[in-house]
C-alpha cells in the first residue's frame, strides 16, 4: 500500500473549498450579469493579472507546439465549455446543486482515461470512486425534494465531461516552467471563445452593486487565479485520476457555502454524504490510484 501524500492532500483539499466557493461567488455575479459576458471579462482579467505574475518572476511565452496545443484545450474545455455552461445553468439551478453534479467529474475521468487512455485503476481506487458516487446519490437525494432544473442540470452534466476532457488534457502543458503563462494564456483563450457567444446570445443589461463586485473581484483573484495554479500544481503532483477526487468534496463543501451565503437548505443526510465522499478520496490517494504507468507527466 503507498504512503499518503500529504502535501497532495492539502493541496487538493484546498482546491476544493477554493473551488466549491466559486459555485456561490458565480450564483451571485450571474443574477446581474449575462452569464458569458460576466466570464469572459473575468478571464480577461484574470489571464492579465497571471500573464503580468509570470513575467514578473522571469517566465516568457515560450511553449511548444504540444503545449500551445494543450493550453487551447483546457482553455475551451475548462473555461469556455464547463464554466460557461455552469454560469448559463446557475440561472436557474442552485449553487449547491451545481457543486453536486460538478462532483461527479472524477467517475467521468476514469472512464475517459479507461477507454482512451488506457489507463487502470486498482481495486481500492475503484472502490474509492464507487464510494465518491454514492456519497454524491446520497447527498443529491436530499435535494430532491426541493426540485431540481432539468435543462440547467443536463447542461451541467456537458459541462462536466468538457473538464474532464480538460484535466486529461492537462499533463505536461507546462512541462518547460512557464507556469504563470500557461496559467494566463488558457484563461485569455477562454475569454475570446466567450466573447462571441455573449454577442450573439445575450441582452447586455447589467448592474453592479456592491455585492456583484465583491462576487466578481473573487471570481477574479480567488477561484479564477489562485484555485487554477493549485489545480495545475496538483494535478502534476499526483496525476488527473488522483486530484480528480477531490471533486467529490465539492457536494458537502459547495452545499455548506451555499447555505452560509446564499441561505440554500442543508440537511442531516448532507453530513452522511460527506463522510462517506471523504473515505472514498481516502481510499483513491492510499492506493496509488493507478496499477499501469504512473500519471504524471
Amino acid at each position: 500500500m503507498s504512503e499518503v501524500d500529504w502535501k497532495g492532500l492539502g493541496l487538493g483539499v484546498l482546491f476544493a473549498a477554493i473551488w466549491s466557493s466559486a459555485f456561490t461567488s458565480s450564483h451571485i455575479v450571474v443574477q446581474y450579469w449575462p452569464p458569458f459576458l460576466v466570464l469572459s471579462v473575468r478571464f480577461l482579467i484574470s489571464g492579465a493579472i497571471a500573464l503580468a505574475i509570470g513575467f514578473a518572476v522571469g517566465q516568457r511565452i515560450r511553449l511548444t507546439a504540444q503545449e500551445w496545443r494543450l493550453v487551447v484545450i483546457f482553455g475551451l474545455c475548462q473555461n469556455a465549455l464547463y464554466l460557461g455552461l455552469f454560469h448559463y445553468a446557475m440561472q436557474t439551478v442552485e449553487a449547491g446543486v451545481a457543486s453536486i453534479i460538478a462532483s461527479s467529474m472524477p467517475l467521468v475521468v476514469a472512464t475517459l482515461g479507461r477507454v482512451f487512455m488506457g489507463q487502470r485503476l486498482r481495486p481500492l481506487a475503484l472502490a474509492g470512486l464507487a464510494a465518491g458516487f454514492v456519497g454524491v446519490l446520497v447527498i443529491m437525494v436530499a435535494r430532491l425534494g426541493h426540485g431540481l432544473d432539468l435543462r440547467g442540470t443536463v447542461v451541467c452534466m456537458i459541462g462536466v465531461t468538457a473538464l474532464a476532457i480538460a484535466t486529461l488534457t492537462l499533463r505536461g502543458a507546462a512541462a518547460g516552467g512557464n507556469l504563470w503563462m500557461v496559467v494566463g494564456l488558457q484563461m485569455l483563450v477562454g475569454s475570446v471563445a466567450l466573447l462571441p457567444a455573449s454577442l450573439l446570445l445575450e441582452t447586455w443589461q447589467v448592474s453592479s452593486p456592491p455585492r456583484f463586485i465583491a462576487a466578481l473581484a473573487y471570481s477574479v483573484l480567488v477561484s479564477g487565479v489562485a484555485a487554477t495554479m493549485i489545480w495545475f500544481v496538483l494535478v502534476r503532483r499526483i496525476g488527473a485520476t488522483r486530484a480528480a477526487t477531490f471533486h467529490f468534496l465539492n457536494p458537502f463543501l459547495g452545499v455548506a457555502i451555499a447555505a452560509l451565503v446564499l441561505g440554500e437548505p442543508v440537511t442531516p443526510r448532507d453530513f452522511v454524504g460527506v463522510a462517506i465522499i471523504m473515505a472514498g478520496i481516502l481510499a483513491v490517494q492510499l492506493s496509488g490510484a493507478r496499477a499501469s504507468a504512473p500519471d504524471k507527466p
